[in-house]
């Protein structure tokens, strides 16, 4: 995402402030050869290296001729690279906004005034701020979305602010209440879906909302603080990045750059030697990202509150359907930059959660239930009690999820071990990676795919290369994927592949930055980020990177979404987004004749034509009135 002050997106200005340690001697892998076995038998080599395409597409191939034989599932025809302020579909679809920044949840917000970047009033009734993840939830003739709002823009949020910092404890308020996550009812009309105002179901969790804490780490000391001396009660979910959905019906909201909200109004002095090394791993300075909460509310200033950054960089349930419902953090599933949280079942009925930590040489995670899971059974323990992996991948295409325990880390304690998870990965040797953003699980087949969407910094302070990271300086990014042993989700082993190595075949025609075998000049895009499966079993990449459309970005366009064939390992542009937005998130309508999607940091003033950017949710239809993915 687009960071508001510093013209950088927000993950590389969090490197270039808090970078990742480069000398830590359970990161440093020694360079692999990367030849490597695909689930089909075939090798692609390019340049210095070799990658793993599981569809066996090699350039000039006949696998590649073959697959392109096949009949298509796409049912469009792809779209041309975009470089201007709207949003494109193909022929025979449509797209309108559903909801944007500063649209009211209730009549009380009505006529909220954008003029000013919002008034703080009514700031915690209307729609937050850079839409992110989403799920869609069906509950008794009502349908129900669930929206993270990741960040705020502060010179659009706070214009009259100089530079868009914060001037006291009202910007700073108005800031928390247009952050964390949406409920709002949408019902279909005439003229498509539209917010339902004043459902009981609405309703807004910001940075101020009530938590619980749950897990391993609940009422542990280094969660403990002096308005909370249980270490089980907090406030806020921060940066609510990607999301999940459990099969229970309850929504995970993903807390990413949580760091960034943290600051100091006085020195690190006395602090634990544990609680230091975790504030250099995860990035917690003196400065934050110029939210500057900690100089107006002291719950952020550190030095008064040394544990508060311990109770966020977690995963959050909430309960769409209950507006009195408590989240719960689930410190089971550790403490990293969460970028979403993908949600299966193993063979037994055991849950498992697949998780990336969005940073660049940092780490995959799984996490498998002690209990199993059964429709109409209790969901007590199933996301705090059972056992954190992290991923490491072998030179032959296999990989193994390596347990994170007190006994396997040397940590005091489990609870030691998921508050400080990226030190207990670290410490058991558990593969570097490109940026593992969102994760996602084929319905039609035992297999998962993450996005690793770039890593500047790979042979240098953020990892050496390895095998499904093959490229130092690596701006374009690649889709990794794996198929669990025994076709169980909670094997601990797995065979590995890239699906699909993104690049620009026109820049670079002969070596590996032109990008693998499905990537062309008619579909080539950098950065993917956002992922998900539709009930067909195609899955839907959205993109996050440079839209110059310059140099090593020429041609690409604007940041999109197409959508892959895993079988044949086709690739497709469907959307393209404004200038300077990402386009993130992705859900369906109960009858699947409606796709929503994010658009978050849009550039000039879309949509409306006027006045300020916002952020908003898009609903995307076929105007034949047939399914849509």
């Amino acid at each position: 995402m687009t960071d508001h002050k510093h013209n950088l997106s927000f993950d590389d200005w969090d490197e270039v402030n808090f970078p990742r340690p480069a000398e830590n001697d359970f990161d440093r892998v020694v360079e692999r050869a990367l030849s490597r076995r695909g689930f089909l038998g075939s090798v692609l080599a390019f340049g210095s290296g070799a990658a793993v395409m599981g569809t066996g597409l090699l350039k000039g191939s006949t696998a590649l001729a073959e697959s392109h034989a096949m009949a298509s599932r796409f049912p469009f025809t792809p779209i041309a690279a975009q470089t201007d302020e709207t949003v494109h579909v193909p022929e025979g679809y449509s797209w309108k906004v559903l909801t944007r920044w500063g649209d009211p949840l209730m009549s009380s917000a009505e006529g909220y005034d954008l003029a000013e970047g919002g008034a703080l009033e009514g700031s915690d009734a209307v729609f937050g701020e850079n839409t992110d993840g989403m799920e869609l939830f069906s509950f008794d003739g009502h349908e129900i979305i669930a929206v993270n709002s990741e960040y705020t823009n502060n010179d659009i949020n706070l214009p009259a602010a100089q530079e868009g910092v914060p001037a006291g404890a009202d910007d700073v308020l108005k800031l928390q209440n247009l952050q964390g996550v949406t409920v709002m009812e949408v019902a279909p009309g005439a003229d498509g879906y539209s917010v339902v105002l004043d459902s009981p179901f609405n309703r807004r969790l910001h940075h101020n909302t009530p938590m619980t804490i749950a897990g391993p780490a609940a009422g542990h000391a280094l969660l403990q603080t002096e308005a909370d001396a249980t270490g089980t009660a907090s406030l806020g979910t921060f940066n609510n990045c990607g999301s999940g959905k459990t099969p229970w019906g309850t929504y995970l909201t993903c807390e990413e750059n949580f760091n960034g909200y943290f600051g100091a109004t006085g020195a690190f002095e006395g602090f634990d030697e544990k609680v230091m090394a975790g504030y250099e791993r995860y990035g917690i300075g003196a400065d934050g990202f110029g939210y500057d909460y900690h100089k107006h509310d002291a719950r952020f200033d550190v030095t008064a509150n040394p544990n508060e950054p311990h109770r966020a960089g977690w995963v959050v349930e909430i309960d769409p359907t209950d507006p009195e419902s408590t989240p719960v953090k689930h410190t089971g599933l550790g403490r990293f930059k969460h970028e979403n949280a993908e949600v299966v079942l193993a063979a037994d009925g055991r849950v498992v959660v697949y998780m990336g930590d969005d940073e660049r040489g940092e780490f995959m995670y799984k996490f498998v239930s002690n209990g199993t899971w059964a429709p109409g059974a209790s969901t007590e323990g199933l996301l705090d009690e059972g056992t954190l992996f992290a991923a490491q991948f072998n030179d032959d295409g296999t990989g193994a999820w390596l347990p994170l325990t007190p006994e396997s880390t040397g940590m005091a304690d489990l609870a030691e071990v998921v508050i400080f998870a990226r030190m207990a990965a670290s410490a058991v040797g558990a593969t570097t990676m490109d940026r593992p953003e969102w994760i996602s699980a084929n319905p039609h087949a035992i297999e998962a795919y993450c996005c690793l969407t770039n890593n500047s910094r790979r042979g240098a302070s953020a990892g050496e290369v390895n095998g499904p990271n093959p490229r130092e300086s690596n701006n374009y990014g690649q889709i990794v994927r794996w198929r669990p042993h025994d076709d169980d989700h909670a094997s601990e082993t797995f065979d590995w592949d890239l699906y699909v190595m993104a690049g620009n075949p026109d820049v670079y025609p002969d070596n590996n930055y032109g990008g693998s075998d499905n990537v062309t000049a008619g579909n080539m895009f950098n950065s993917p980020d956002g992922m998900a499966f539709d009930s067909n079993g195609l899955l839907w990449i959205q993109t996050d990177g440079d839209d110059s459309n310059e140099e090593d970005f020429a041609g690409m366009g604007n940041n999109q979404m197409l959508v892959g064939d895993p079988v044949t390992g086709e690739i497709a542009r469907f959307l393209t987004g404004p200038k300077g937005s990402e386009v993130t998130g992705l859900c369906w309508s109960a009858d699947r004749r409606t796709m929503f999607v994010g658009i978050q940091h849009p550039g000039g003033s879309w949509p409306d034509g006027e006045g300020l950017p916002r952020s908003a949710v898009i609903q995307v239809t076929r105007d034949d009135g047939a399914l849509i993915g």
